[in-house]
C-alpha cells in the first residue's frame, strides 16, 4: 500500500465490509455473544452501586462477604472473575453481575473473604472506529483493586486487538480474543480495619518545610544497616536505619517517586529493561507490589501504612508522586488491562475520529478528567490515599493535564474546582508540576492558592549563575528571594514555589558538575532519550577524574548550589543521595535503571570528603530551621519600614552600595543579599511579633576573588562569617568579626553567609 493510501486507512473510518480478516486466534471482530467461560454455581445477591470497587463486609443477613461495583458505561453486561489462587494456573469462576445502577455494575457475593484474587471481563461492542474497544476475552485490573498480586508482563494475549498484526496501521481494529487471565495480575479484596487513632500526623507549615524526593526501593536497596529480606521495599524505608538518615539530614517531608501500582512498557521489557520510577500507573489505590516485603496478597497495604506510621513518629511528612495524568495502556496499539477495556471512550481523551488518542502526556493517552466519572476515580483516589493510607499531600505529574477542560489548560477548570472545595484534599499539600506537553501547556506560576508548584525557573537560574552563562542577575535576584514574579498575585506566598536545582528527572548534583552531556547510553535508545538542555558544566574534565584541582572544584560547586538552595525563599527540595555525592555516571533519564545507576550508593557517607558534603547539607537545614528570616510566610515589601531607613530585602554590589536598576542589567558574577531579621511579617503562635537574626549573603560565581565591601549601618556595624563554601570542612564557631565598611576577599566560586550584628 502507498504511503498515502497507508495515511488515508488512518485517517478514515473504515467500512465493515473493508475491515482486514481477523488473525487466527481472533476468533471474530463482531461483538461477543453470551457468557461461554468457566462457571461454577456461585451466589450473587443484588448488593449495591456503592462504594466502588470490592469492600468486604456483612450482607444482609450477616453473612460476611464481599461487595463488588464497577462503573462501565456503555457496556453491555460485566462478569466478576474470581480466582482459587495466585499464579496463572489458578482457577477462574465467573459471576454475572446483573444489577447495574446509573451504569454501575454490581453483586454482593456471600463468602468471598480478604485475600480473594478477582478481576472483570467486560462485554460490548468492537468497534474502534467509534472508539469501543470492548474484549471479554481480556482480563481487566478492577480501577478500584486495594491491592494487586503479581506483576504486569505484556505478551500478545493482554492486548485488545492482535499486536503482531502483520499491517500495524489498522492491527489496532483487530480483535484479539485469546484469553489474558494467565498472563495479567489481579485484584485482591482487602479489609481494611485499621485504626489511625494513634498516628499524629506532623502537619509542617509549608514555609517550614524541606523535602527530600526519594525512591523506596531505590534509597533502601543498597542500605547496609537494613537487613536484606527488607532493602528496596516499605518496610525497608520504615527501618530505623533509613528513617535515622532522615533525621540526621533534618528534612520534613519525603516525596515518593510513584507508589501507586504501575506496569512496565512493552519497549522496555523487550530490551530486558524495566520502568525503575513509576510512571505508569495502572492501579489508583494500591501500593505497587513488588515494593512489599510481606507479599502481594494484600498484606502490603498494612506494610504502606507501618511505614507511614514510621514517618510520622519521626515528624516527616509522607508526599506522593501521583500520575493520574495517563495510565500504563498506552495509546490505540497499548495493552488492555483496565480503563481501555471497561469503557474507552468515558475514560480517554480521544481525537475527533474517536480511534485515535489525544496525547497532551507524551505516553499515549490522557485522561478525561471532564468526565465525572473519571474526575470521581480520581478524587476518591487521593482521599483514600490521605484517609485510610495517612499520606500529607501529593505532587502531581502533568498537572496541567489535569486542569484542561475540553481542550486548554483551565485554572477553573472540574479537576481544580473539585480539589478547593473538598473538605480532606483542600487540607494536604498540594504540589502540581505545572506543565505537560500540549498546547499552552506550561504554567508555572498559574496555579491557584493551595497550591505550590515545582520552579524550574528557580532550577534553570541557579544552574546558569553558578556555570557562568547567566548576562546578569536580575532572574537570580527574583529566585532567591521567593519568586514574587511568578506567585505573588492570587493571596500565593512564597511556599507556592518549590526550589530545586535537581529532581529525579535529569542529572544527580554530582552529576551536574561532572558532565557536559547525558550519557544515556544504558538506556537502549542511541543516546536519544532525555534532555539535551542540562545546563551543566563539567569543571574541566567529562565524567570521572583523578585530577585532584578538577574533583575540589566540583565539590565547591556542589557545595554553593546546595547552600544557594537552603538559603532561597521557597521551599526547597533534595534529592535522595546528593547530600553524599550519589552519580549516575552522566545518566540524566534513569527511569529504567534498577540497578546500582538508580539506587542511592551508601558506601559514600565512608568518604570524608562526601561525610563533609552531608555535614554542610544537614547543618544548613538546621540553620533554616532555627532562623524564620531563612523561611519567610510572606513575600518581602523592600520598602524602609522603619526611620533609619532599614529594609527588609536589599541588594549589594562587591563595592558595597546597593544595586541600582543599571546594576540589575550589568553582567556580574558577584550579588550580596541582605536578609533583615528586624521586622518578619506574621506573630509567632502566642501572638507575638517574629524577630530573628539578619544575615548577609554573598553568591560569588567568578572564576577569580573579589574583594566585596561589607555594607555599614542601618545594615549593620559588624559581620561574622558563619558559612563558607570555599572550604570542605565548615568551622564550627563563627569567624572572626569583621566591621562594616571593611573589604572582605570572598574566594573564588563562593557563597559565604554572614551574620549582620549591631
Amino acid at each position: 500500500m502507498s504511503s498515502a493510501a497507508e495515511q488515508e486507512a488512518v485517517q478514515q473510518p473504515v467500512r465493515e465490509a473493508e475491515r482486514p480478516e481477523p488473525v487466527e486466534g481472533a476468533r471474530s471482530t463482531r461483538p461477543a455473544a453470551g457468557f461461554d467461560g468457566p462457571r461454577r454455581p456461585v451466589p450473587v445477591w443484588p448488593g449495591v452501586p456503592r462504594p466502588l470497587g470490592a469492600c468486604f463486609r456483612a450482607g444482609p443477613d450477616g453473612t460476611m462477604g464481599t461487595n463488588f461495583a464497577l462503573w462501565a458505561g456503555g457496556a453491555e453486561a460485566v462478569e466478576l472473575c474470581l480466582f482459587d489462587g495466585p499464579g496463572p494456573g489458578s482457577q477462574e469462576t465467573r459471576v454475572r453481575l446483573a444489577e447495574p445502577t446509573d451504569e454501575i455494575w454490581h453483586g454482593f457475593v456471600p463468602g468471598v473473604l480478604p485475600g480473594q484474587r478477582y478481576g472483570y471481563r467486560v462485554h460490548g461492542r468492537w468497534d474502534p472506529w467509534t472508539g469501543a474497544r470492548w474484549n471479554p476475552a481480556k482480563l481487566l485490573l478492577d480501577p478500584y483493586a486495594r491491592a494487586v498480586d503479581g506483576d504486569f508482563r505484556l505478551p500478545p494475549e493482554v492486548y485488545g486487538h492482535v499486536r503482531d498484526w502483520p499491517e500495524q496501521h489498522v492491527a489496532d481494529t483487530v480483535r484479539d480474543e485469546r484469553d489474558s487471565a494467565p498472563h495479567v495480575p489481579k485484584g485482591v479484596v482487602v479489609h481494611d480495619d485499621d485504626d489511625w487513632a494513634d498516628d499524629h500526623r506532623p502537619q509542617t507549615p509549608w514555609a517550614d518545610s524541606v523535602i527530600y524526593e526519594l525512591h523506596v526501593r531505590g534509597f533502601t536497596r543498597l542500605h547496609p544497616e537494613i537487613p536484606e529480606e527488607l532493602r528496596g521495599t516499605y518496610a525497608g524505608l520504615a527501618h530505623p536505619a533509613a528513617v535515622g538518615h532522615l533525621l540526621r539530614l533534618g528534612v520534613t517531608a519525603v516525596e515518593l517517586l510513584p507508589v501507586q501500582q504501575f506496569a512496565h512498557e512493552d519497549h522496555l521489557l523487550r530490551r530486558g529493561l524495566s520502568n525503575h520510577w513509576g510512571y505508569n500507573s495502572i492501579g489508583y489505590f494500591a501500593p505497587h507490589a513488588a515494593y512489599a516485603a510481606s507479599g502481594t496478597a494484600g498484606r502490603q497495604v498494612g506494610e504502606f501504612k507501618r511505614m507511614v506510621r514510621a514517618l510520622h513518629s519521626a515528624g516527616i511528612e509522607v508526599v506522593l508522586d501521583v500520575v493520574y495524568n495517563h495510565t500504563a495502556e498506552a495509546g490505540e496499539l497499548g495493552p488492555t488491562l483496565s480503563l481501555k477495556g471497561i469503557d474507552n471512550r468515558g475514560y480517554y481523551r480521544l481525537q475527533p475520529d474517536a480511534r485515535r488518542y489525544t496525547d497532551y502526556t507524551g505516553c499515549g493517552n490522557t485522561l478525561h478528567v471532564v468526565r465525572p466519572q473519571v474526575l470521581r476515580l480520581i478524587t476518591d483516589s487521593l482521599r483514600y490515599w490521605v484517609t485510610e493510607m495517612g499520606v500529607d499531600g501529593f505532587r502531581f505529574d502533568l498537572a496541567t493535564a489535569l486542569a484542561r477542560s475540553a481542550h486548554d489548560v483551565d485554572m477553573f477548570s472540574p479537576f481544580l474546582a473539585a480539589i478547593a472545595q473538598d473538605p480532606v484534599l483542600r487540607r494536604v499539600k498540594l504540589i502540581a508540576e505545572p506543565w505537560d506537553l500540549g498546547p499552552g501547556g506550561y504554567r508555572t506560576g498559574g496555579f491557584p492558592p493551595l497550591w505550590a508548584e515545582w520552579n524550574d525557573r528557580y532550577r534553570d537560574a541557579v544552574r546558569d549563575f553558578w556555570r557562568g552563562a547567566l548576562p546578569d542577575v536580575r532572574d537570580l535576584g527574583y529566585r532567591l528571594s521567593g519568586s514574587s514574579d511568578l506567585y505573588a498575585r492570587g493571596g500565593r506566598a512564597p511556599s507556592a514555589s518549590v526550589d530545586f536545582v535537581t529532581a529525579h528527572d535529569g542529572f544527580t548534583l554530582r552529576d551536574l558538575v561532572s558532565y557536559d552531556r547525558k550519557h544515556n547510553e544504558a538506556n537502549g535508545e542511541g543516546n536519544r532519550d532525555g534532555s539535551d538542555d542540562n545546563r551543566s558544566w563539567n569543571c574541566g574534565a567529562e565524567g570521572e577524574t583523578e585530577d585532584r584541582t578538577v574533583q575540589a572544584l566540583r565539590r565547591r560547586q556542589m557545595r554553593n548550589l546546595l547552600t544557594t538552595l537552603l538559603l532561597s525563599t521557597g521551599v526547597p527540595m533534595l534529592v535522595a543521595g546528593d547530600e553524599m555525592g550519589r552519580t549516575q555516571r552522566g545518566n540524566n533519564n534513569a527511569y529504567c535503571q534498577d540497578n546500582e545507576t538508580g539506587w542511592v550508593d551508601w558506601n559514600l557517607l565512608q568518604d570524608p570528603g562526601w561525610r563533609a558534603l552531608f555535614e554542610l547539607t544537614s547543618r544548613l537545614i538546621a540553620l533554616r530551621r532555627r532562623h524564620p528570616v531563612l523561611r519567610r510566610r510572606a513575600f518581602f515589601s523592600g520598602h524602609a519600614r522603619a526611620a533609619d531607613g532599614l529594609r527588609d530585602l536589599a541588594w549589594f554590589t562587591p563595592r558595597g552600595t546597593e544595586m541600582t536598576e543599571g546594576d540589575w542589567y550589568a553582567p556580574t558574577a558577584t550579588l550580596g543579599m541582605y536578609l533583615s531579621g528586624r521586622d518578619i511579617p506574621g506573630r509567632d503562635e502566642r501572638g507575638a511579633p517574629i524577630t530573628d537574626d539578619s544575615f548577609l549573603a554573598v553568591l560569588h560565581a567568578g572564576d577569580r576573588p573579589v574583594d566585596f565591601v561589607l555594607p555599614g549601618p542601618p545594615w549593620a556595624r559588624h559581620y561574622e562569617v558563619i558559612v563558607d563554601t570555599s572550604r570542605e570542612e565548615q568551622a564550627r564557631a563563627p569567624g572572626p568579626a569583621h566591621p562594616s565598611g571593611a573589604a572582605i576577599t570572598v574566594p573564588a566560586r563562593c557563597v559565604l553567609l554572614l551574620k549582620a550584628a549591631d
